[in-house]
Formats: C-alpha cells, sequence, structure tokens
C-alpha cells in the first residue's frame, strides 16, 4: 500500500520516526501535536544493542544522533552529606547511545517530512467507507485513509477509537523530570540519594542539569495535565528530607520542563480498530527502563513496512502486531521490577542494592547487561525502502509548524 493520506497523533518520537517511513514508502504523513512548539528538555534517552542503533542506521540519522550524545558517566550513590557509598556504572542505565529527549525530537523532525500541525489536537474520528474523517479542536476537518495514535499512554486517539479502555498496569511509584540551576559539582555524571521509598538523581550533561525526583506508591488521582497537582505530589513525597533535595524542590516549582508521570505499562489486547492504529506508548508503553524510546522507533519501522508491504490495512495492522508483541511483552517484562531497584522501600533493601552496584562497577559487565536485557529480542524485516536522505544537524531542521 502506498500513496496513502495518513494522521498521525503525536509529534514527540514515535510520530515523527512513523513519518520518516512512511514517505519513504511513498505516503503523505501529516502530524498533528498539541504542544505549540516541539518540547524541549526531557531525560535522556538511550538505544541499547545492536537491533535498536540499526534502526537509527537504516533511518539515516545514526552519525546525528551520536554527534550530541550525553556521553555520560557513572552515578555516585550518596549519603545525606554527600558521602560516597557505591556507584551506578553507565554502561548500565545509558545504552549503547544516550540523547536528551529534546534533541532527538528536532532530529526527528528535520527527517519526518511530514506536514506539522501544530497546537491542535483531534475532537472526533469517524470511520467511513472509503477513510476517517477527523474533526480537529482548532483546524478545519480533513479525510484520511488512515490515522495513528502516536500520543503517549494518555493517547486521545485510543480514547475515541476504542471501544474498550486500555488496562493501564501502575508498577508502583510515580517521578518527574525538571531542570535545575548550577552544576553541583558534576560534569558528565550524576548523584543519587536515596531514603526509604525515595529516590532523588541529579545529572549534569551537554551543559545542562536535571533531576529527577522517584517515590513509590499506589495510583495517585490527578489530571495529566494538572502540572500544579502534580508538584505538590512530588513535595508532599520529599518533604522534610536532606541532603540537595530542599533545592530540587525550590526549583521545581519554577522548572519550565516540569515533566511527572506515573512508572505504568499499557496493555491493550489489539492495537487496531478498523482504520485506526495505535504506536508506541499509546499501545504498549513499557514503562521505566530505557526501553520506551527504541521500542517506539522499531514499531514506526515495523508499522510503516508491513503497510507498504501488505495489500490492504487490516493486513498490514495484523502483521504488525504479530511481528512486534513478543518484543513488547519482552520489553514489559524486563521492566516490572524497575520499583524494587529505584525507590526499595527498606533500609536493607537500599543497602543490598548499593552492595551489587560496587560488584558491578568492579566487573566487565557491558556484556553481562545485553545479554540480560530486551533489546535484541527481535529481528527486523527488509521492508526495501528508498534510501534516507541526509538528515540535518539537530540545529539546523526545519522550522516548528512548517509544512514539508
Amino acid at each position: 500500500m502506498r500513496d496513502l493520506d495518513i494522521l498521525i497523533s503525536g509529534g514527540g518520537i514515535a510520530g515523527p520516526a512513523l513519518a520518516h517511513w512512511l514517505a519513504r514508502h511513498g505516503n503523505r504523513p501529516t502530524i498533528i501535536e498539541r504542544a505549540p512548539t516541539l518540547r524541549p528538555g526531557g531525560q535522556a534517552v538511550d538505544f541499547r544493542g545492536a537491533t535498536q542503533v540499526e534502526i537509527l542506521t537504516r533511518m539515516g540519522i545514526r552519525q546525528a544522533v551520536e554527534d550530541v550524545q550525553t556521553r555520560m558517566g557513572d552515578i555516585m550513590i550518596v549519603d545525606a552529606h554527600g558521602k560516597r557509598l557505591s556507584s551506578l556504572p553507565s554502561v548500565v542505565f545509558s545504552g549503547d547511545v544516550e540523547i536528551l529527549r529534546g534533541t532527538l525530537s528536532r532530529i526527528l523532525h528535520g527527517t519526518s517530512n511530514a506536514e506539522w500541525i501544530f497546537d491542535d489536537s483531534i475532537a472526533t474520528v469517524t470511520e467511513t467507507d472509503g477513510g476517517v474523517h477527523v474533526t480537529f479542536e482548532k483546524s478545519p476537518p480533513r479525510t484520511f485513509d488512515l490515522v495513528v495514535g502516536a500520543d503517549g499512554s494518555h493517547s486521545t486517539v485510543r480514547d475515541l477509537a476504542f471501544h474498550e479502555p486500555a488496562e493501564l498496569r501502575h508498577l508502583g511509584m510515580h517521578g518527574a523530570i525538571f531542570s535545575v540551576p548550577g552544576t553541583y559539582g558534576l560534569d558528565h555524571e550524576g548523584l543519587m540519594y536515596s531514603t526509604p521509598g525515595r529516590c532523588a538523581t541529579i545529572m549534569r550533561t551537554g551543559g545542562e542539569t536535571r533531576a529527577a525526583l522517584d517515590f513509590a506508591s499506589p495510583p495517585q488521582a490527578y489530571d495529566h495535565r494538572d502540572r500544579r497537582r502534580q508538584r505538590e505530589l512530588i513535595a508532599t513525597a520529599f518533604d522534610g528530607l536532606g541532603w540537595e533535595i530542599p533545592s530540587l524542590l525550590r526549583a521545581m516549582w519554577t522548572a519550565q520542563d516540569f515533566y511527572f508521570a506515573p512508572a505504568a505499562q499499557v496493555v491493550l489486547p489489539r492495537w487496531s480498530s478498523g482504520r485506526v492504529v495505535l504506536l508506541g506508548d499509546a499501545a504498549h508503553a513499557p514503562g521505566p527502563g530505557g526501553m520506551g524510546t527504541g521500542l517506539a522507533m522499531i514499531g514506526a519501522y515495523v508499522l510503516a513496512g508491513e503497510l507498504a508491504a501488505a495489500p490492504d490495512h487490516r493486513t498490514a495492522f495484523d502483521r504488525y502486531e504479530r511481528e512486534l508483541r513478543p518484543y513488547v511483552e519482552t520489553c514489559q517484562k524486563q521492566a516490572r521490577g524497575a520499583a524494587d531497584y529505584l525507590v526499595p522501600r527498606k533500609r536493607s533493601q537500599i543497602w543490598r542494592r548499593n552492595q551489587a552496584m560496587r560488584v558491578l562497577s568492579h566487573l566487565p559487565v557491558k556484556g553481562l547487561i545485553r545479554r540480560l536485557t530486551a533489546p535484541n529480542a527481535i529481528v527486523l524485516k527488509d521492508y526495501a525502502a528508498p534510501p534516507a536522505p541526509a538528515p540535518p544537524r539537530p540545529g539546523t531542521a526545519a522550522r516548528p509548524g512548517a509544512p514539508r
């Protein structure tokens, strides 16, 4: 299937990656993004193992990504007085290639070859005999051949087009990440401080310092767009703690790039409904563990490739899910123990984790880590897409909002 008009909801990572492949296969992608521009900042994201790195190569962006990777070093685990207790080797959390999410977003925007609509969102989705009629909050209605929901765990497309709600499988913790002033004496390295059920991490790379505050908890009641309520949850969870936490909390209240989310997985019995299909976190958020970005970009490659190879969208969607679901389930299984590692609830558990990291820091663990993790649990098909054009440098991507 080629020569299709395809609407993609979500301009983060999965959506632009899909647009890149759809355009190379001869389709016309349009991306609609609720935010008024590309989202800056964000946490570091990584690509683990040969399969995920191969996606960058096939997209023609590997060199562009490697040129701006974080080159993050180890994270030192400290006590309340700043005394070093252990360290978390970078190979455990940084993957083979690590890059800031906002930087990756700019690279993907520059290679998406799509029409972009910013500051708008989908209002209704109605399937017709020949396509999908879509109305928007601001733009005039349009009809597309297919609609893709790449709009995250709280997917609007999923809510509009699917008859059954997704299972949000809570993994026992919430967390926030945001920029903070100062260096804390760091340079391409980090600090981590833990108390039972809570963990604070400071990382500095690329001339910017970011803090992550994570805490163990059951599901919390809040609107996922209510930033003030989310900040209140963090402030309550970390109230009264020492170390650098008071300064981090002060910075949190004014951080423009504050991001808060539960550690949760999205589980659905099926990723498509008629002419609507889900991609990335909207279909199968894996939870914490460094797999979401690579998983989303592999999913984009597979979905676009199966659409190009199949005689109709139903066949393509079935093949896409059959090809990707075992990999998704492997990634989700790997992420389920993240809370036990990040926010142990007992001091004895914190001590055991720190001791394990102390041992790892003295061992050649890179090969072992690769064997114990999921990144190579899928073999990529060759969908014979035309060669990728040369990507722009991150600072020279097309102006956000400009059509292709």
